[in-house]
């Protein structure tokens, strides 16, 4: 069943993916600050995340609120980390709340967890047999202030599932590429995420009913050190692409 979806954050990469492989299937309300740089078939508000009442007017008659908008960059400033991505994630659950969306889906960040990747474990993480896979169940261990922001807006977003009810599930994204990460860039093949399996991902989160969930945004990739177990079981995702299918020009993926 199609819903109501108001897409933060519309303009940027990853909305590009959501947007290229969901856009017939449900009704989209998008918003960015910026003016669109190209041709949207669906409603385009140009707002900031920040803008209180400019929010809250967004999501009238919203089922589900997709927030990726917010500083993107590895190394903001805290100022503007502040500023777009926690501050900015508190006006989104809040107003979700005022105007009775029924889900909120963050984009949460592999680099809430950066940390974990310490010099002692790496390489050793990257191995199709690993043992040791981060599930969401571990505290975050952010590798930078974004990634402190991103931990943030997880726990804003457990606070309104608690305290109100929201559905909440935070996506921790890994690398998501259009095309195939270097072959020689191991960390990048780990964590992939195709645009075609993240389009699906945000689908089932769309879709699935959760109550409050940290699920990891990946393809399935053979050598991994995140797990995909929560996501399939409680989301019912089922990714398609896997870093290992690739031949050194393109990327093969086995018919279903």
């Amino acid at each position: 069943m199609a819903q109501s979806v108001l897409l933060t954050g519309a303009a940027g990469r990853v909305g590009d993916a959501i947007l290229g492989g969901l856009a017939d299937d449900h009704e989209w309300r998008l918003l960015d600050r910026d003016p669109p740089t190209e041709d949207y078939p669906d409603e385009f508000i140009v707002a900031d995340i920040t803008d209180d009442e400019a929010v809250r007017d967004a999501m009238e008659g919203i089922d589900v609120v997709i927030h990726l908008a917010g500083d993107p960059r590895p190394e903001a400033p805290w100022k503007s980390v502040l500023n777009n991505n926690i501050d900015g994630t508190q006006t989104v659950f809040e107003a979700a709340v005022d105007t009775g969306v029924e889900k909120v889906v963050f984009a949460s960040s592999n680099h809430a967890v950066g940390s974990y990747e310490t010099d002692e474990r790496t390489p050793d993480m990257y191995r199709s047999d690993d043992d040791y896979l981060l599930d969401g169940t571990e505290l975050p261990r952010p590798s930078n202030l974004y990634g402190v922001s991103k931990a943030a807006g997880e726990t804003i977003g457990r606070y309104y599932h608690d305290e109100y009810d929201l559905s909440v599930v935070c996506v921790r994204i890994g690398n998501l590429t259009k095309g195939h990460p270097p072959i020689d860039y191991e960390r990048g093949q780990a964590m992939w995420l195709s645009y075609r399996d993240c389009a699906h991902l945000f689908d089932r989160c769309i879709r699935a009913d959760y109550d409050y969930e940290i699920v990891y945004g990946i393809s399935d990739n053979d050598r991994k050190y995140y797990s995909l177990e929560r996501a399939r079981e409680v989301l019912d995702y089922d990714p398609r692409d896997n870093s290992a299918h690739y031949d050194g020009e393109d990327q093969v993926v086995p018919e279903r």
